[in-house]
């Protein structure tokens, strides 16, 4: 271990390396879908990332003979901390060569700095909120990831399950066939909660109706509403809510995004879905330029992929359990028919949300991915 140095990021070039060591880890992996650098960089950014406001973190490489192995975040996620009553320190952003001694100085590192502040538990990989890539993978190596999900070697989870570190949830990934038509269940389903809670679909026409009548504001309030229960969840501030609208709203197909609203024109559920663009950001190598930029258009634009991604569903609390989310596929599934997809892919959903597994009933599907968050006391 002493030809291992643990070496703390603190200037524009140590970043560089930092973020660069994931690309050169997997390049060449047809399962790795690189996140883009630019990305990353304001992720690290107090300037431009709102979450640092009640996250604090450092960011650490593992070198050797002067090359980087590894690399680790330390974050300490304050608000999360306060919400659970928990004293957690998280690592995320976890990659290392298969070489026990340096994931292990890696983890030491972070329990260490994690102690030194206070905390008395270590987990992980999460990042600084639920909106990051989280959950290392412990099943489905073999299947290409997700635009908002990390890939990782089948070795990962032996290093961590030999350090010590032990299971506290997993998430699941499902992919979900696309139909023709709506099941006629489904769609019976849709009819009687649309009548029974007085419920209507509202697709929005423009990104003006996003900012100027505020939709933007409103969806994600919908999310800190009913993801509020849900494992780790921090809520977003106005500000990063802001940054999310400005960043990744922009992107979004409107045709693909079902809002549903009650009586009072007050949103109770949203859908949120987009092409996928993983073979994209493959060819990108993480870059947008010189031509990355022009592969990530020609796949949202005009030629994409067979996959759908399901980015999320909220549904407010007070209506979950009554039929809305058959109302959203009920309107999503002939757009997706209409469009070619053959299939969509789920974001993560925790093991235990057994409201969101039974949206899938009455259509084909299969789990095909697994990944896993493990904690461990700090002794």
């Amino acid at each position: 271990m002493s030809d291992i140095i643990i070496k703390e990021v603190k200037t524009k070039k140590d970043l560089d390396r930092f973020i660069q060591f994931n690309y050169d880890l997997y390049k060449g992996n047809d399962c790795a879908v690189p996140e883009l650098y630019t990305d990353l960089k304001a992720t690290f950014s107090p300037e431009k990332n709102a979450s640092l406001e009640f996250c604090d973190f450092r960011l650490f490489t593992a070198e050797r003979d002067g090359k980087t192995v590894g690399r680790v975040a330390a974050i300490i996620n304050r608000r999360a901390n306060e919400t659970w009553n928990t004293r957690n320190v998280r690592f995320g952003w976890i990659d290392f060569i298969d070489d026990y001694n340096v994931s292990a100085m890696l983890l030491d590192t972070v329990a260490q700095w994690g102690k030194a502040q206070g905390m008395d538990t270590m987990q992980g990989p999460m990042g600084f909120i639920d909106f990051d890539r989280e959950g290392m993978l412990i099943e489905g190596f073999d299947r290409i990831g997700t635009m908002s999900t990390h890939y990782n070697y089948p070795y990962y989870p032996e290093h961590m399950e030999r350090y010590g570190l032990e299971k506290e949830i997993d998430w699941m990934e499902r992919k979900v066939m696309a139909p023709a038509e709506v099941p006629e269940k489904f769609a019976r389903i849709a009819q009687i909660a649309a009548k029974r809670s007085n419920l209507h679909i509202k697709k929005l026409k423009s990104m003006k109706e996003v900012h100027e009548k505020g939709y933007g504001k409103k969806i994600f309030d919908l999310i800190n509403e009913s993801y509020a229960p849900l494992f780790g969840y921090s809520r977003l501030s106005d500000k990063k809510i802001q940054q999310l609208i400005d960043t990744y709203l922009p992107l979004i197909d409107l045709r693909m995004q079902t809002l549903i609203m009650n009586e009072k024109e007050e949103l109770v559920c949203v859908g949120l879905s987009m092409p996928s663009i993983v073979h994209a950001l493959q060819k990108s190598g993480g870059k947008l330029f010189p031509f990355g930029w022009w592969h990530l258009l020609k796949s949202l634009k005009w030629k994409h992929e067979d996959c759908v991604e399901l980015l999320l569903v909220a549904v407010r609390p007070d209506y979950q359990g009554k039929g809305v989310n058959a109302m959203l596929f009920n309107d999503l599934i002939p757009i997706y028919a209409k469009m070619g997809f053959k299939w969509a892919e789920t974001n993560p959903q925790l093991e235990d949300n057994f409201q969101s597994a039974a949206q899938w009933e009455y259509l084909e599907n299969e789990v095909i991915k697994r990944r896993r968050c493990f904690h461990m006391p700090l002794g």
